[in-house]
């Protein structure tokens, strides 16, 4: 038995987009935000407390308190309800709410009946998600405790949006270290070319009578090489460091993506009994590349694919590298054996537009999921290409470049010094 349409927020594409821009994994963050959780409980005096981010699919459980879950489906949870309320949405029995009461946390052994839900509210006014307590008995609170938990809702939102800002830096701070590796190697060239010269004039110095001269042309040669041997350690320790943290603090390749999406996924594909596969592409599966909105693009295929992909169907997820000379291009697929889509729906998604539909299972629509993807895909520079006919499955391609530094420094050097000596 499916409810009613749920109410959909009036600004539901801004606030997806607000979410992804987070460009949160949402299974990493229990640890942060686990004490929130656990002291939002011990005010409330309930049982259970979960902070649930929602996006157009599914609600995320990144910290939870007395009751270990992770994600349920969007359409399945009360704090959807909650998007839509200015401050809070608090319902004392759930199962005397012809919205809930069938729900198997209602329902079933869980019995759940107490809940009460402040919104994760954005400083652009955006409800990314949701504070939520609950409990087998009714527990009304006080408007100080209601006070309390909107402190502490608040308290959330700084933390994604300082984890946000951690990125940037880090960001910024890559950006500062190939700045200072170009800058080294673009000083190897010139200074490359000194010691050549250099060492040519000496060695027809001896015909000279010039002493002087020479002798100071010996001190710039090794001082030329004293500078090179700098530029070398520069490069050497800076490509280490970099190599080293930045696979592990803002990058993935193919193995480590599939293990995230394999992590992420996989129970919404045991749940409706579908095949999930994901295969990298052997020869570039070590290659890295920025995370940088790719759990938010790929997840999205994948729980739309998903979503209209019937009991024993299947959703296939193929994960590659094109290595270029200046830039690799990132090659995703996501193909299913679905209900398929008419050319016209198509044209929409690729215009950017909502289309909401029901799936399968009678899982409700929200209409901004493949809207989202095509606007994350653009802010990469990036192409989306649909192939689909109805009752013939989808299949999504995603392309993406990546500049790459080109730092062939040998052969740079080695190309200045046949210069200067020929």
């Amino acid at each position: 038995m499916h409810s009613a349409q749920p109410p959909i927020p009036a600004n539901e594409m801004e606030r997806i987009i607000e979410l992804s821009e987070l460009d949160l994994d949402y299974s990493s963050l229990q640890d942060q935000f686990k004490e929130l959780t656990t002291l939002a409980a011990k005010v409330a005096g309930t049982n259970i407390s979960l902070i649930n981010l929602i996006d157009s699919y599914t609600s995320w459980t990144i910290a939870n308190h007395g009751l270990a879950i992770e994600q349920l489906p969007r359409q399945e949870v009360v704090c959807q309800y909650t998007l839509v309320e200015e401050e809070k949405l608090e319902i004392k029995d759930l199962s005397a709410d012809d919205r809930f009461k069938d729900k198997g946390y209602v329902s079933g052994e869980l019995g759940l009946r107490y809940y009460l839900g402040i919104p994760l509210k954005t400083a652009t006014g955006n409800h990314i998600g949701s504070l939520c307590v609950l409990d087998k008995e009714t527990k009304p609170l006080s408007p100080e405790k209601v006070e309390m938990l909107k402190i502490i809702a608040g308290e959330i939102v700084n933390r994604l949006q300082t984890y946000k800002l951690i990125h940037t830096l880090q960001a910024t701070m890559n950006e500062a270290i190939e700045s200072k590796l170009r800058v080294a190697h673009d000083i190897r060239g010139p200074i490359g070319g000194i010691i050549g010269l250099a060492g040519i004039i000496c060695e027809q110095g001896d015909k000279t009578t010039l002493a002087t001269v020479l002798n100071f042309i010996s001190i710039i040669h090794k001082s030329g090489n004293s500078i090179l041997e700098l530029a070398n350690e520069i490069l050497s320790t800076e490509t280490a460091k970099r190599n080293q943290a930045s696979v592990e603090a803002h990058q993935f390749n193919q193995l480590t993506l599939k293990d995230k999406l394999e992590k992420l996924y996989t129970p919404q594909a045991v749940n409706k009994g579908i095949d999930f596969v994901i295969t990298t592409h052997y020869q570039t599966e070590v290659i890295p590349f920025p995370k940088n909105k790719l759990l938010q693009i790929i997840g999205n295929l994948i729980s739309n694919s998903m979503k209209f992909t019937p009991i024993g169907g299947k959703v296939s997820v193929g994960l590659n590298v094109k290595s270029g000379s200046e830039e690799n291009i990132l090659h995703f697929t996501v193909q299913d054996t679905g209900i398929g889509m008419p050319a016209d729906k198509v044209q929409s998604i690729l215009e950017g537009e909502g289309v909401s539909t029901n799936g399968t299972q009678g899982e409700q629509g929200y209409g901004f999921g493949l809207a989202l993807v095509k606007h994350l895909v653009d802010s990469l520079k990036g192409e989306m290409k649909i192939t689909s006919q109805p009752n013939h499955g989808t299949i999504f391609e995603i392309f993406i470049p990546d500049k790459k530094a080109n730092l062939n420094l040998e052969q740079s050097t080695l190309s200045a010094s046949l210069v200067l000596t020929s």
